[in-house]
């Protein structure tokens, strides 16, 4: 038999995250760490010291590959998620995004009435190709196992970005648009809709398997606000997704959510969720369907500290969710300050956890 006829023939590997992502579950439950490719690594840092700035570090795809393989290749993560920011969506809209040390992102404000689609957006997924080009080429030496995650910000937590100028704010701008200028802000939630539909299905056309909407400002919002600026842009985006042919699971993270995640689950569409810190198991487990994929939510807090308690809130996250698909992860980002130690311990003691 030709060597080609056998790898034919070879049963194809087992992706123990993307069968939890459509909706069966796994054991071992499945992982992988937001932010896990990062400052807590020092490969990651040397790497870095190799760009010229954030924004370079994310457009040169050898770099970019880079840090997307280096928590695989640690830690044997079950995902690896591609590394970029959420905000090159704004750069490639003109916005003039840069990353000051010790300030964070700064960004060209859109004043109120302004608009986000004054660059075509064919365009803007011409800017982005190298991001493609990254996911192309990680996705190419990955195990066959791991799924190759793809992703972007929300549209809310974009366009907060856009209006406030930069992160660290008490977001009282950008709430005020949903207060002041609603019909506005629905005009700047919809360009960026269309804008991060596009560049996620060409995020999916290059190899993602699965591809996660970061909504990372979503807390603290009334219930009417919510379903403006949080609930409807997803469904949209979702919407959108689907007409442009994108088949692959989607992940919504309205981080914050509270006791409107099981409104956000039900109504945008997402195949799967990821919860937060605060979020509480019984509270998921009764509010979200049973069937639904969820995925978090261990402190990155109690992730720094480490020892046993980080090992008992491990089990019990992992015990809570066992009738359910689980796929485990933080509540947020991996710290810098993380001892890599404590990531191989998590990383054992789901891997050796068997459900009761």
């Amino acid at each position: 038999m030709l060597k080609e006829e056998e790898d034919q023939m070879a049963p194809v590997p087992e992706k123990p995250l993307l069968n939890v992502l459509n909706g069966k579950r796994q054991d071992p439950i499945p992982l992988w760490m937001m932010r896990q490719a990062g400052r807590h690594l020092p490969e990651y840092m040397e790497l870095r010291g190799r760009a010229k700035n954030f924004l370079d570090f994310c457009y040169t795809p050898s770099l970019a590959v880079e840090a997307t393989l280096q928590p695989i290749e640690r830690y044997g993560m079950d995902g690896a998620i591609l590394f970029a920011d959420i905000l090159l969506i704004l750069d490639a809209l003109g916005r003039g995004v840069r990353f000051e040390k010790g300030v964070g992102p700064i960004v060209e404000t859109v004043e109120t009435g302004g608009r986000l689609n004054e660059v075509p957006v064919q365009t803007v997924v011409e800017r982005l190709s190298p991001v493609y080009e990254t996911v192309s080429r990680v996705k190419s030496r990955l195990p066959a196992e791991t799924t190759l995650i793809g992703f972007a910000g929300a549209p809310w937590t974009v366009a907060l970005y856009a209006i406030e100028g930069r992160g660290g704010t008490d977001k009282s701008t950008a709430r005020l648009w949903a207060h002041q200028h609603p019909a506005e802000l629905d005009l700047l939630l919809d360009d960026l809709v269309e804008a991060t539909a596009h560049y996620m299905a060409a995020q999916a056309e290059a190899g993602a398997e699965a591809l996660m909407m970061f909504d990372s400002w979503a807390e603290g919002l009334p219930n009417d606000i919510f379903e403006q600026i949080i609930i409807r842009p997803n469904q949209k985006l979702v919407k959108r997704l689907r007409e442009l042919g994108v088949t692959v699971p989607l992940i919504g993270f309205p981080r914050g959510a509270g006791v409107q995640l099981p409104a956000f689950a039900e109504q945008t569409g997402v195949s799967a969720v990821g919860l937060d810190t605060a979020a509480l198991p019984s509270f998921v487990n009764r509010e979200l369907p049973s069937g639904m994929p969820v995925q978090g939510h261990l402190d990155p807090l109690l992730l720094m500290t480490g020892g046993d308690a980080m090992e008992r809130r491990i089990i019990e996250l992992l015990e809570a969710y066992k009738d359910r698909p689980h796929i485990f992860n933080l509540g947020h980002g991996v710290l810098p300050q993380t001892p890599i130690p404590n990531v191989e311990r998590a990383v054992r003691t789901v891997r050796n956890w068997k459900a009761s």
